[in-house]
């Protein structure tokens, strides 16, 4: 018998994963929007957040928590960070025991710095919990292009029996059990995103976007290492992979907030004119926070922070990072 998965959140990576879970499982995704709702089961189109794509057939839409996640065999979280914890909570009364939850967030939680997982593992005690993450843009997914990402859960039984709920033709899912990897891996290269498109956005040019991305890729392993992540994972899908294709492509939120930056812009107009969520903004709070309980040096990310909530230019946090003595290439900054 095919499984039950409820989705909880109807914005663009959200609907993305529901039309795919569709094809292998009886998918309803829970969307705000009631406008939303009816567009998805009348239509199969969700156009606010996927101008032309259409949806999988099969796939159910609706307004209610309680009938999205009732039934469900798999429970997934496609719900932005700082409202994660919100959601989950109106939805515990309907959600039934031991099911594995699933969060699509790359944040990290304001406050208690805390991990999805570690959110769902707190007001869902006895959960197998998980991540799904990667280089994963869901417009050019909705168009048929290949794309590779992975489920991470520490019971890899689930993780295996998951894989097959996800992956769907030239949608490649891989497992991995370094849960704690994966997601850091996933919240903190939102940060390198920003940087990357200040640079583009300034004009620094292709050198600069490669030394941000690789120095990105070391500055966030330090971090994620120090936390409990393993190294290998930062090498593969949920880190330099989802590094290269959030801090590259002009569909990426993060980068698109670094690149108004560059071009001048002030944050507050860049986030009024955007219609989702661009994580690594309130999640860069968090970072420097976490670097320094774990006391790891984070330039790049310290230079970010500056200009989000210092009022530093882009131009200062570039001037910032040419007055770094450069060591090793193995060392720190």
């Amino acid at each position: 018998m095919p499984l039950n998965v409820g989705l909880l959140g109807g914005g663009s990576w959200g609907t993305t994963v529901a039309s795919l879970t569709a094809r292998n499982a009886n998918t309803t995704i829970w969307a705000r929007n009631e406008n939303t709702v009816n567009e998805i089961n009348e239509h199969r189109t969700n156009s606010k957040y996927l101008p032309g794509a259409l949806l999988n057939k099969n796939l159910k839409a609706s307004a209610s928590i309680e009938e999205t996640v009732k039934n469900s065999d798999v429970l997934v979280m496609g719900i932005p960070s700082q409202n994660f914890r919100t959601v989950l909570e109106t939805a515990k009364a309907h959600i039934r025991p031991w099911i594995p939850i699933v969060s699509l967030s790359k944040g990290l939680e304001m406050g208690t710095k805390k991990r999805m997982t570690e959110v769902i593992e707190e007001i869902l005690p006895g959960h197998p919990t998980g991540v799904l993450t990667g280089p994963n843009l869901a417009k050019e997914i909705h168009n048929g292009q290949a794309a590779a990402a992975v489920i991470a859960m520490v019971d890899e039984v689930i993780g295996k029996k998951l894989q097959g709920v996800f992956n769907s033709g030239l949608f490649r899912v891989y497992t991995n059990n370094d849960v704690i990897g994966c997601e850091l891996g996933g919240a903190l290269k939102n940060i390198m995103a920003i940087a990357t498109g200040m640079g583009d956005g300034a004009n620094a040019g292709d050198n600069t976007r490669a030394a941000l991305i690789t120095r990105g890729l070391s500055e966030l392993t330090r971090l994620g290492t120090a936390m409990g992540g393993r190294r290998r994972t930062f090498a593969g899908l949920a880190g330099m992979g989802d590094l290269v294709a959030t801090c590259s492509s002009t569909k990426s939120r993060n980068r698109h907030v670094g690149f108004q930056l560059g071009k001048g812009k002030k944050l507050d107009e860049i986030i009024e004119e955007m219609s989702e969520v661009a994580e690594g903004v309130k999640t860069a709070k968090v970072v420097m926070e976490l670097a320094q309980d774990y006391n790891v040096h984070m330039p790049i990310s310290e230079e970010v922070y500056k200009v989000l909530y210092e009022d530093n230019t882009v131009h200062d946090a570039f001037r910032g990072l040419l007055k770094l003595e450069s060591g090793s290439e193995s060392e720190p900054g």
